[in-house]
């Protein structure tokens, strides 16, 4: 279908028109989502793990194959399977930024290497739409707290050095080769599905809102880490934002795709929800939304944070025609709720 006319038939005749799509890292929490998301409105999303970090439960009822992203010959049977595919959505990474300062090497084998052999084989297999799931930690760090796109990029971590080089390969292969790319700087995805089909299954979740359900469960205070920080209560700055809202944006990019890269073969877009929360101020609403409010006491900064900040989202709103919709506090009771519902099937 010719370029720019895919997502109105999409948006208009919805009802008779699927999209294949293949999602990386597909038993993750994000990328789980995001495939619920393309299932409830008829798409057709295509699962590939190595359950490395994934849950399999997150792969029953969907078409899944169980390979690494580097395997050319399982991504190959993939396409060979599903020739029809019309974009990729690339999710597969290790993502924990204190994790990454300790094991670099590790992050530098998932995150870059392996993800440069799978864009190889998407390109060998004529596949040329990629959204890439990208991180807000690649930008450097500043007074101003408000980050656009044209933030300079100075990332703090290795996790977010290897998004930040996977965006450079994805911009080099873009200019270069037939394949575009619309790349999505997440900032802070908290909560779960609001019909708990998925959510965070990691117990030692080294996220603000992970640690603040350990303490909450385990009945034991809550440390801020990092009270010294250039912004107005001296704690980090995030912009929190619902994972339904995140998965939707996904959508949003791959209806919009070949308008948004027509002429720009590399787009990086902003994905927040365009507020900034501090640290405090998410605890202080997380305590009033939990029976039994938790203790807080103040730590040390943690390896490779910063005082962060909030997503300018005028790109995603005019580009995508994308806004976040769902509040903090719903991702909270969302997030509680899947963990109340779910703590014995995944081991919480």
């Amino acid at each position: 279908m010719g370029s720019g006319h895919f997502h109105i038939f999409k948006r208009l005749f919805g009802k008779w028109l699927s999209m294949k799509i293949l999602v990386t890292g597909g038993a993750g929490y994000i990328a789980s989502t995001i495939a619920t998301a393309l299932l409830d409105r008829g798409d057709e999303p295509i699962l590939l793990d190595s359950l490395v970090s994934g849950v399999r439960e997150f792969t029953n009822g969907r078409i899944f194959y169980e390979g690494d992203i580097s395997d050319g010959a399982v991504v190959d049977r993939i396409f060979s399977d599903h020739p029809d595919i019309y974009a990729v959505v690339h999710c597969a990474a290790l993502i924990d930024s204190p994790a990454s300062v300790r094991e670099p090497a590790l992050y530098y084998d998932y995150n870059i290497v392996r993800s440069l052999a799978f864009f190889n084989s998407v390109l060998r297999n004529g596949c040329h739409r990629i959204v890439f799931s990208s991180s807000a930690s690649i930008y450097e760090s500043a007074s101003e707290l408000k980050i656009d796109e044209t933030r300079p990029v100075g990332p703090l971590s290795p996790y977010g050095r290897t998004k930040a080089m996977s965006e450079e390969i994805l911009r080099d292969l873009s200019n270069a080769t037939a394949l575009r790319t619309i790349s999505l700087r997440y900032f802070n995805p908290i909560g779960a599905d609001p019909e708990l089909r998925t959510g965070p299954h990691h117990r030692d979740a080294s996220h603000v809102l992970g640690r603040l359900f350990a303490a909450a469960r385990q009945n034991v205070k809550f440390t801020i880490t990092g009270t010294d920080f250039d912004t107005p209560d001296g704690t980090g700055i995030r912009d929190y934002i619902h994972v339904w809202d995140l998965a939707s944006a996904h959508l949003h990019a791959l209806d919009a795709f070949d308008e948004v890269t027509e002429v720009v073969p590399f787009r990086a877009i902003n994905v927040g929800r365009g507020e900034g929360v501090s640290v405090r101020e998410l605890t202080n609403i997380f305590n009033t939304i939990i029976h039994r409010p938790i203790p807080i006491h103040e730590g040390p900064r943690r390896d490779g944070d910063g005082p962060g900040g909030f997503a300018a989202c005028e790109l995603a709103a005019s580009l995508l025609g994308w806004k976040s919709q769902l509040s903090i506090a719903q991702a909270i009771t969302d997030a509680l709720r899947w963990l109340d519902t779910r703590e014995s099937n995944l081991g919480y």
